[in-house]
Order: C-alpha cells, then structure tokens, then sequence
C-alpha cells in the first residue's frame, strides 16, 4: 500500500475507496470517481473525489499492477461484504470487517516510523499518506513530466498546485536542469547534423 501510493499520487481517501471493479490489471489502470470518508459520527460514507478534475484513470506501471495484484490475491473478503453507498468490494478491513479509513492508515505509518526509529540511531520524521503524495509529485516533476500530464496525474483543478511543486527546486536541481537542456540541445544538433545532405548543383533549378 504504501509503495502504491509512492508511485501513484493517490489520496488516501481514494484509495481507501477503491473496490475490485476499479482496478483493471489487464489494461493496467486505475480508476478514481469517489472516496472513502468515515465522518465524527463514525459514519461510514462514500464522496465524490475532491474536485471535478479528481476523477480520472490512473495509467500504473507494472510495478504497480504487481502491488495491486498481491493485494487481490491476498485479500481476505469478510464474511459479508459491506455495501456502502452502493460500493462493495473494498481492498482492505478492519477486524469489525468494516472497510480500513485514512486514520487506520496514518496509525500504521506511526507504527512503521515508530519500529524504525527503534532501531536506527538516524531517526525518521514523522510521515503521513499526504507525504507520499506529495513526494510522487515532487519526483515526477524533477524527473521532467510536462506540468498538464502531472497536473492530470495528481487530480489538480488548478495548475498553479501543481506548478507550486516546482518552486521548490532549488540550486542543484536548476542545475541539473541546464545540464539537461545543454545536453538535449548538443544531442539535436548533432542528429541535424547528421541529417543534413551537401549541396550538389541538383539542387539548384536554372530560372
């Protein structure tokens, strides 16, 4: 769970929301049209994703299509599958066999961090699932995703979240940045190059 949302940008409370009909491993998409909410009254809901542009289809990679699988292939159903607001079918349940909400998450990622910091002198900061969200964003970023695709990608309305991810490059990734563009640039030039044929006098017609 925790490697799919690294490498998907999915909020948790879609993921929590996603049943078996979403997930197609065949074509290797993901569908996000709702979310999994649990309110303070403790009841159970299903919501439309955060904006307009929240609802989308996830391409995933075969990675991730892995993740999922095991996840299926391990699922232990309830005895009676839960039905809420016409869903059914949820990955993950609680021991009351209710499906498992952003808070069941957040307390396993305290426990990992917890166990990790138990161990190892260098101490993890605290993570939440947003943090995973928010790295997957980063890195499809500094690795040169067109801003529209990553905005498509994380369920952005407003390209300016989007775009803001960008601002916190600093030096070093500027850097990298030139270097990149510099070396695309020789690269072009060099195929141009290569590309071009010698002037013959065939080329040229009498007028």
């Amino acid at each position: 769970m925790v490697c799919i949302l690294f490498h998907t940008g999915m909020r948790i409370s879609e993921f929590c929301g996603l049943t078996l009909k979403d997930i197609d491993l065949k074509n290797k998409t993901v569908n996000i049209d709702h979310q999994l909410q649990r309110t303070s009254a403790m009841e159970y809901v299903i919501q439309s994703t955060k904006t307009n542009a929240g609802t989308r289809v996830l391409p995933i990679t075969d990675d991730v299509a892995d993740m999922f699988r095991a996840i299926i292939e391990d699922r232990i159903p309830p005895k009676v599958e839960k039905v809420i607001d016409g869903y059914t079918g949820f990955l993950f349940y609680d021991e009351d066999d209710m499906p498992l909400v952003a808070m069941h998450w957040q307390h396993r990622f305290n426990h990992m961090v917890g166990r990790y910091n138990d161990i190892y002198k260098v101490q993890m900061p605290n993570i939440t699932p947003h943090v995973c969200r928010h790295t997957y964003c980063s890195n499809q970023a500094k690795a040169g995703m067109n801003p529209k695709t990553l905005q498509y990608l994380m369920g952005h309305s407003d390209i300016s979240v989007t775009i803001n991810v960008y601002t916190h490059f600093g030096f070093d990734d500027a850097e990298e940045e030139l270097k990149r563009m510099e070396e695309f640039r020789k690269a072009q030039a060099e195929v141009e190059k290569k590309n071009e044929k010698p002037m013959t006098k065939r080329m040229f017609k009498a007028i």
